[in-house]
């Protein structure tokens, strides 16, 4: 599967989600998502148990350096993240959500070539990763959800993903203010099954999210990710970021779009191949909920 194959299976799932969502508001007649501004969409889509619908489209172009590479390499990775969240509940007050995301990655290939070296990329669909959550049906104040997070061996090459199946827990705390999103999302996983000859995984991605609304759509702030790898050694473990990035959320036509791009630079990072800094670029169309009810509770 290549990245025009992904793009494609991602614009068709869209717009089946679209039409279906279409008729149930012609047969509901839910809330339509328009009478909502750009600031409250904006803060909505950075719960992770939001309760919009949203597609999410993310580039992530990255540096790496490393005693396993001469100089610097690149690592691009695309990924494709529906979110359709399902309120639950006798009256609503509590959303279910599994999201996947689905990546395609272009990396340096370390398998030696001809002349005994390395060169060249590798490129193609990763391991697809899920994570569910379950958690109160709230915008403002303090969320937090918890659930399982899951990691399919669904990579086309060795080199992109772990062939190993893995699971774990996985647990999130935010606070929203007029303001302010403050908050985490915490997910590890271990191996339990696959491929005999691979190394067994023990991973752990921690998001954390400081953003500050600016007004009009428009936010300030930073998400980065620090990944722990405990199976590696203690020179090879840990992945450290920071960042600063922008926000904006509009309208094309009467679709709410949310757009981000974040350069973040990598304090701590593996001395085999580390990631020195990328620019992560967002792009998330949002999508009527069939739900008329469970709007969030303030």
């Amino acid at each position: 599967m290549n990245f025009t194959r992904l793009a494609t299976s991602g614009l068709i799932l869209t717009l089946c989600l679209a039409v279906q969502v279409r008729a149930s508001e012609a047969e509901h007649g839910v809330t339509d998502i328009n009478k909502l501004s750009n600031e409250e969409i904006s803060k909505r889509l950075e719960n992770p148990l939001t309760n919009l619908w949203s597609i999410t489209f993310q580039e992530n172009y990255a540096s790496f350096e490393g005693d396993a590479v001469n100089g610097d390499r690149t690592v691009n990775t695309a990924f494709f993240q529906p979110a359709l969240p399902v309120p639950i509940g006798e009256d609503f007050d509590k959303i279910f959500i599994a999201r996947p995301v689905i990546p395609w990655v272009k990396r340096p290939d370390f398998k030696p070539d001809a002349n005994g070296g390395t060169s060249g990329d590798v490129s193609g669909l990763g391991d697809i990763q899920m994570v569910a959550l379950f958690g109160p049906n709230r915008v403002d104040g303090v969320v937090w959800g918890a659930g399982a997070t899951f990691k399919f061996p669904t990579a086309e090459d060795d080199q992109l993903g772990a062939e190993k199946w893995q699971a774990g827990p996985a647990a999130m705390l935010f606070r929203f203010t007029s303001r302010w999103t403050l908050g985490f999302l915490a997910q590890h996983w271990n191996s339990f099954a696959g491929d005999g000859d691979r190394n067994s995984t023990s991973q752990t991605d921690i998001q954390y999210v400081i953003r500050r609304s600016l007004g009009g759509g428009w936010s300030l702030g930073m998400g980065p990710t620090i990944s722990i790898d405990w199976e590696a050694d203690s020179d090879n473990r840990y992945t450290v970021p920071v960042g600063i990035g922008l926000t904006k959320t509009f309208r094309w036509g009467k679709t709410p779009i949310k757009a981000r791009i974040e350069p973040q630079w990598t304090v701590l990072n593996p001395d085999d191949f580390g990631e020195q800094w990328n620019i992560r670029i967002q792009v998330a169309p949002v999508i009527q909920s069939p739900f008329r009810e469970g709007l969030g509770r303030r």
